[in-house]
């Protein structure tokens, strides 16, 4: 996710400063990781080195002085470039649970049961999202954003079942190569 692309995005509604940024951020991407306080300044900073946003002034509003930035037309198009663009899918099949896998071959590990502990823990992720979409006052966000991850998760699932299935010819190819 680029950090700079959401913060455009939510500048495209209105000016605002730092600190109403990562709170908005965190409620509109709410099974993201929060951003940090030091990553919206330093990301704001560059916004405003790269032409894309600018200070539009400060304001206190009865607490700590706050700079306030907004988007400029030169940002505006960006965040329509980059909304735009098709994301890639992955390129390279990087997968840790895969070489994981592997690496309990070759170091005469436990691949099976690794794989069971695995899918323990995915079923338990599973569990604590589909709590989340379903509590009372889940919006949509929220649940978008759960059924996001259980996709991926179950995905992970198959593909373990899968991979067990096969282990005994993986185990004899890994060990001959």
């Amino acid at each position: 996710m680029s950090t700079r692309h959401i913060l455009l995005g939510l500048l495209a509604s209105g000016p605002s400063h730092g600190y109403d940024l990562k709170r908005r951020h965190d409620a509109r991407f709410p099974q993201a990781r929060p951003l940090a306080y030091g990553q919206v300044y330093t990301t704001l900073q560059r916004l405003v080195r790269d032409g894309l946003a600018e200070v539009e002034g400060t304001d206190s509003d009865g607490g700590p002085e706050r700079t306030v930035y907004r988007a400029t037309d030169e940002g505006v198009r960006e965040l329509s470039r980059w909304a735009g663009e098709i994301a890639p899918p992955a390129p390279f099949v990087t997968n840790e649970i895969f070489a994981k896998v592997v690496v309990s071959i070759l170091s005469d590990g436990d691949p099976a049961g690794y794989l069971r502990a695995q899918r323990a823990a995915h079923m338990d992720r599973m569990r604590e999202l589909t709590a989340v979409k379903t509590a009372g006052g889940a919006d949509l966000a929220t649940v978008l954003s759960a059924d996001f991850a259980l996709n991926h998760l179950d995905a992970d699932l198959r593909w373990m079942t899968t991979t067990a299935a096969r282990l005994t010819t993986l185990t004899a190819e890994v060990d001959t190569a």
